[in-house]
Parts: structure tokens; sequence; C-alpha cells
């Protein structure tokens, strides 16, 4: 592989791994009865639309029919990819569920 062809499949992995971080995060909200799009938006307001975010919240399942996600799962995948905000927001609908 030269330099070029590593450098696409770093940056295609990367990707690959990012939608694998929304899906987590999408069905995280789906199986706490929350709201994916509304949550993102509050911890980003000036963002514009998601695209990424909308396409994956397709791909989730029902609460029914998942997996649980760890609540320290989703933070720690969150971080990893540098969506402090986010798991700002999340921790503080953690932090409601438990009172």
């Amino acid at each position: 592989m030269n330099s070029r062809e590593v450098e696409q499949k770093i940056i295609q992995n990367y990707q690959k791994d990012e939608q694998m971080m929304i899906l987590i995060f999408a069905q995280w909200c789906v199986n706490h009865d929350l709201n994916p799009t509304e949550l993102y938006l509050k911890a980003y307001p000036d963002q514009p639309t998601n695209y990424a975010l909308k396409q994956t919240v397709d791909l989730t399942v029902p609460k029914e029919e998942s997996e649980q996600i760890p609540n320290q799962t989703l933070l720690n995948v969150l971080s990893l990819f540098g969506n402090e905000e986010l798991a700002f927001v999340v921790t503080e609908e953690i932090n409601k569920r438990r009172k």
C-alpha cells in the first residue's frame, strides 16, 4: 500500500467507527425513551442538521429488541470521539433518571 491508500483506509475506518458511535448513541436514546435528535441539539444548538445522525436513527430498533447499552459505555464512546458536550447532556439525563 502506498501512503495515499493508507490514508484512505484510515479515513474509511474512522468514518465507520464514527457511524458506530452515532448508532450506539441513537440506540441508547431509544432504549431510554429519549429523542436522539433533540438530545443532540441540546448539546450542539448552533450546529446545522446532523445528517449522519438522521440516517442512523433509521437503523435503531425498538428498545424491546435491543441489547442494553450501559451508560458508561456510551459515555466512553462519546469521549473517545471528542463529543464532550454530548456526553455532558447524556450525563444530565442519566442523573435525572437516578432521582
